[in-house]
Parts: structure tokens; C-alpha cells; sequence
């Protein structure tokens, strides 16, 4: 059984620290420029959330810590996902990556780490384009899921292309028709984009419940 299907009935606290080790064996720490002790400072300050967490809606993941681009970029951690030992790439460089901001809708917490929970892949939005897609998202009071956060989903189940399906990041946008997308490429996973009015029959628009800050 894969990690993102026993994600949804495991032991909240064993999952988070299941997800900070992994962080901490990537070489998190070193590519923040922290300490391991700052670094588990930070990341366990989000530990209290685990007592409150809403239950999340069926086949979604209960939660992931997100080390944000503050601290680590996703030019330098998508080559840290590794699936069926195949390490995950992108297709943007670091500076066009910068160029990907949060949408208006789309508050993130300050700081470097946070939670984000009930993160949905979109299996109900096989073959709608994003953008036909963003109105039910938004009438179900969720919200999209950024670059960040996708990194973050991939990094801690880099199963769940497999065992769920591609999804697309209409939380970061940069001004024009992209839309940020994971899938499979050549064996390994994508960073990528795709038209925010092109439909994928294997492809979802991301989705999660909220985000809890520091």
C-alpha cells in the first residue's frame, strides 16, 4: 500500500514526524541556511494544529508541511522528489519560477513553514480545464493549491501520481494563460505548466481546506 493511501488512516503526530524527518534527510536544514535545531523549532511550533485538524474529505490528504520558497525554492526542491527512484525535475528555471505569485484569492501565512490540510488532487476534475474548474473550487469554500504546496504534497507522498492522478496549481499564476502543473514525465515528476483552458483527461485542478501558520 502506498504512503498516500495509508496517509488517510494513520496516527496524525506519527505522520508529522514521519514529514519532518523527511525534510531533515533531504538536506532541508542546509538549503534554508538554519540550524537543525531552528529548523525542528520552527517546523514543531505546528505541531498544536494536530489537535484541531478538520477531517478531511474523502480520498484528500489530512495534511503536509510546506517549506516555502522563504526558505527553500522549488527549483531546489523538486530535484529532491523522488519517485519509483526517479527524481523529479522542472521545466522552469529559478528566475521564472520567482515569477509565479499566489493569486489574489489566495492567502498564505507568513513565515517560512506552515500546514496546509485536506488537500485534494482533484480527482473530480478529470478533463476540465482549470479554469472551468476554479468556480466549484471556490462555491466549495476551498482554496488552490500554490507551487510551494504542491512541492510539498509531492514531496512527502511522491506516490500520489501514481496512486491519484496529475493535478494543476491554479494557485500561482504569473500574468498570463500557464497554469503550474505536476504530472509524470519520462518516468519521473514534472514541474510543468499546461493552458488554464486546456482539458486533461488525466489531469485535476488542486484543492485544499486551509492553511494553519505558525
Amino acid at each position: 500500500m502506498s504512503r498516500s493511501e495509508t496517509a488517510l488512516a494513520i496516527d496524525a503526530t506519527d505522520e508529522f514526524d514521519h514529514q519532518l524527518a523527511t525534510l531533515e534527510r533531504l538536506g532541508y536544514p542546509e538549503l534554508a541556511g538554519v540550524t537543525l535545531r531552528t529548523f525542528r523549532k520552527k517546523i514543531n511550533a505546528l505541531k498544536p494544529h494536530l489537535d484541531d485538524l478538520p477531517a478531511p474529505r474523502e480520498n484528500a490528504l489530512p495534511f503536509v508541511i510546506v517549506v516555502t520558497s522563504e526558505w527553500v525554492d522549488a527549483a531546489r526542491s523538486m530535484p529532491l522528489v523522488v519517485a519509483r527512484d526517479r527524481q523529479g525535475f522542472t521545466e522552469f528555471d529559478a528566475e521564472e519560477l520567482s515569477r509565479f505569485r499566489p493569486i489574489d484569492s489566495v492567502e498564505l501565512p507568513e513565515g517560512p513553514v506552515y500546514l496546509a490540510v485536506d488537500i485534494d488532487a482533484g480527482g473530480s476534475s478529470l478533463n476540465l480545464p482549470p479554469d472551468e474548474a476554479a468556480p466549484g473550487i471556490e462555491r466549495a469554500g476551498r482554496s488552490f493549491v500554490t507551487i510551494d504546496e504542491g512541492v510539498a504534497l509531492l514531496t512527502h507522498y511522491p506516490d500520489m501520481l501514481k496512486t491519484m492522478n496529475a493535478f494543476s496549481l491554479y494557485g500561482s499564476r504569473c500574468g498570463d494563460r500557464r497554469v503550474p502543473a505536476m504530472w509524470t514525465s519520462r518516468g519521473a515528476p514534472r514541474l510543468g505548466w499546461c493552458w488554464a483552458g486546456a482539458p486533461h483527461t488525466w489531469m485535476g485542478t488542486a484543492s485544499l481546506a486551509v492553511r494553519l501558520p505558525l
